[in-house]
């Protein structure tokens, strides 16, 4: 199934298996069915939230910089589904689009995981920018040849924030693979 935007370009997508026909209701005059029910087989989405933002994405209104910020953070996991849902959907690849060699990354602004993806990939790639969802994808990105490469510098302002928000083991980890992949974390 595809995520159409009003210009009925793909935005996103979603695997639907087998479809099967289930009860129908009452026929109307005229042959019309009222209700005709469907069971479908495939990949469920685990972000229920992920209804509501679609149509803001599939408006054709840009997104703006820090728009995920004004849903509730328990949308954040639902915000990042459709960043990534999209961002392979419409073709791009697990990599740096954006031009600028030194990100800022606002600690204040992460209070969550999904938070903390959110706001790298806004930073590195744009408002609905892609720049990982877990770790393993945040390496690949990082290590991607394709686009512009790791950016050379990433100023983790108010990482304090981030301190108090976020465990421990988690920013050691996003620290560790920065320093594995020579990408240049300055915290303050």
């Amino acid at each position: 199934m595809a995520v159409m935007n009003r210009q009925r370009e793909k935005i996103g997508e979603y695997f639907i298996g087998r479809v099967v026909l289930g009860d129908t209701d009452v026929e109307e005059p005229g042959g019309n069915i009222s209700r005709v029910t469907y069971r479908f087989f495939g990949n469920r989405c685990e972000y229920p939230e992920a209804e509501r933002i679609w149509p803001r994405w599939a408006s054709g209104i840009a997104l703006e910089k820090g728009e995920w910020l004004r849903w509730p953070a328990n949308y954040q996991g639902a915000w990042l589904h459709v960043v990534q849902n999209s961002w392979f959907a419409t073709n791009r690849r697990a990599a740096r689009y954006g031009m600028e060699e030194v990100v800022h990354l606002d600690g204040g602004q992460i209070s969550t995981k999904s938070g903390f993806y959110c706001a790298l990939g806004e930073a590195v790639n744009g408002p609905g920018g892609y720049f990982g969802s877990n770790l393993d994808a945040l390496a690949d990105c990082i290590s991607s040849s394709l686009g512009e490469g790791p950016p050379a510098r990433i100023i983790w302002r108010n990482f304090q924030a981030s301190q108090e928000s976020l465990d421990h083991a988690f920013l050691d980890s996003i620290v560790g693979l920065m320093r594995e992949f020579r990408v240049d974390l300055a915290t303050c």
